[in-house]
């Protein structure tokens, strides 16, 4: 039953480290786009193989994240369930573990802490246990028993002097066990791709809250306050800066298109508001299509999905596909937002550099306001940073400067943006400007035996016996069907017989459930195996046939 895969260099390098570390807690860093999700579900794998009872726990940044790991471990005939809730009681015979948030485990870290006691933990994107200090407490309460921890994160700093949980700090700096940068990616070619950051000067005009007038361009120095102000007032819909920038990425994307049909765009907006009205800009002015995300739309991770499957040409979203989201086709970007920290600048960029097999030019081009901040950002996006406890000085401007001047949140609607027309155009290239990686080879089809890693079968589950011949599972490919959906699927049919059976019986539905239940061995409908459905589904189909 031993199957195996193809790695990339850096992901053998980092899972031979990985196991032979033999510590409870292993941090690695990768650049996003490098593969961080195949090299820890190859260690899990492993782990699992030589620990079967053990359970398999991942923390995710967000809810959509949660359904895109479910699938990414099907494809390791890991059984994950992404759907998973404190009041949904024991985790079903037929699942390896869950996939969860780091809001949800600050919410029911003690239930977490009984299932995660024997558990291998993923952390996914590590530095938001850092987000909250109630967040990083309850992922040390929800997981401090559990045996083994690998930390991931693409963006190992943050503005602030919080310690993040289970990372080692050496003279108070992140330590990472192993760590591979987008320097090093782009170096060994065809693991990520090189992005362009075409920049766009313009003169602002705008009334500050104090209502003084204000007129300048992105070249001339202004203090923080009106800085933000300037920035918020190019990004206005009014003006004519962003549809000028709008049409320039229109362009692009429409060149990139003909050599890449399914290429997409992402325009990362400030609100809500602001996305919809850019989605109308896109297609009033431009003839484009967009799909908008935002957060308060519970389709929204369905829309991501569609979208990433798809070949329409534009997403709009406020910080849905920040961080984490794998879009592969993504190649033109705008950054339309206010929110200039380097954390965020760095995972919004992150969504443009995955590679591409079979496509040859792989530039990306991610569309900035000439902003200074934005501009520095652009410049030092190579650089491998660390999460650092000791204050700097100039942390004080790492905060959203979206509600401008702290004090004057109250006086918002006194700012208004008056015009804002774009003026010259120039694009920076701060990686690689070489075209030497155009063909279309992809570092997993690399000759080198070495890179092939063997593994073993999966634990066995309750319920197994039937699929243990289809473990064989294509890595790379379509992900498998998810047991959870299996199951949403019986549970539905379960719920329609004993509507069925409770109209001709007269029995109300709890009664139904109840005789159900006991026929066929469930205890809760939430703990049932696939396996326990499929036989209450039969138990009902011939009561409802009698």
């Amino acid at each position: 039953m031993t199957r195996s895969i193809r790695l990339r260099p850096w992901q053998k390098a980092a899972l031979e480290k990985f196991e032979a570390s033999g510590a409870s807690d292993f941090l690695t860093v990768a650049t996003p786009g490098a593969g961080k999700t195949t090299f820890a579900l190859t260690a899990a794998r492993q782990v699992l193989a030589v620990h079967p009872r053990r359970r398999l726990v991942i923390v995710a940044p967000t809810a959509h994240l949660k359904t895109q790991w479910a699938r990414a471990a099907a494809r390791f005939a890991l059984h994950l369930d992404p759907e998973w809730s404190a009041s949904a009681g024991r985790l079903p015979a037929d699942m390896h573990g869950i996939v969860t948030t780091y809001q949800q485990v600050a919410s029911s870290s003690s239930v977490l802490a009984e299932l995660a006691a024997d558990a291998f933990v993923i952390f996914d994107e590590i530095h938001h246990a850092g987000d909250d200090r109630a967040w990083g407490q309850s992922v040390l309460e929800a997981f401090g028993r559990s045996p083994g921890r690998l930390a991931l994160s693409g963006t190992p700093f943050r503005s602030d002097t919080r310690a993040i949980p289970f990372v080692r700090y050496v003279l108070d700096e992140a330590s990472p066990d192993f760590e591979y940068g987008y320097g090093e990616a782009l170096a060994d070619r065809r693991v990520v791709r090189p992005v362009y950051f075409p920049r766009t000067n313009g003169h602002m005009e705008w009334t500050a809250p104090d209502g003084s007038l204000h007129s300048a361009s992105f070249d001339d120095a202004l203090d923080q306050a009106r800085s933000s102000q300037r920035l918020r007032t190019a990004l206005s819909l009014e003006g004519e800066w962003l549809p000028s920038v709008l049409r320039a990425a229109v362009a692009q994307l429409d060149g990139v298109r003909l050599d890449q049909p399914d290429a997409g765009g992402l325009v990362i907006a400030i609100d809500q508001e602001h996305a919809r009205g850019i989605a109308a800009l896109l297609r009033d002015r431009f003839g484009q299509n967009a799909t908008v995300v935002t957060s308060d739309d519970p389709s929204a991770s369905d829309r991501i999905a569609r979208f990433s499957s798809g070949t329409e040409p534009w997403l709009v979203s406020v910080r849905m596909v920040s961080e984490g989201v794998d879009i592969p086709r993504l190649r033109v970007g705008v950054y339309a937002t206010t929110t200039t920290t380097e954390l965020f600048f760095r995972q919004a960029v992150g969504r443009f550099v995955r590679w591409t097999p079979g496509v040859k030019d792989q530039k990306a081009y991610v569309f900035i306001p000439d902003d200074p901040k934005l501009r520095s950002r652009a410049f030092q996006i190579a650089d491998q940073r660390r999460h650092s406890l000791r204050r700097r000085e100039q942390e004080r401007y790492e905060r959203d400067p979206a509600a401008l001047d702290a004090g004057e949140e109250e006086q918002l609607s006194l700012f208004e943006a008056l015009s804002a027309v774009a003026t010259d155009h120039q694009t920076h290239t701060p990686f690689s400007s070489t075209d030497h990686i155009d063909d279309d080879l992809d570092p997993g089809m690399d000759d080198d035996p070495t890179l092939i890693v063997d593994l073993a079968p999966p634990p066995p589950l309750a319920g197994d016996r039937r699929s243990l011949g289809e473990l064989g599972i294509e890595f790379g490919g379509d992900a498998a069907r998810l047991r959870r959906e299996e199951k949403r699927r019986l549970r539905e049919q379960n719920s329609e017989i004993v509507s069925t059976i409770a109209r001709r019986t007269g029995q109300t539905h709890a009664q139904v459930n109840s005789e159900l239940n006991r026929l066929s061995g469930v205890g809760r409908i939430t703990e049932a195996t696939v396996a326990q459905l499929r036989t209450r589904l039969e138990v009902a189909e011939r009561l409802a046939r009698r």
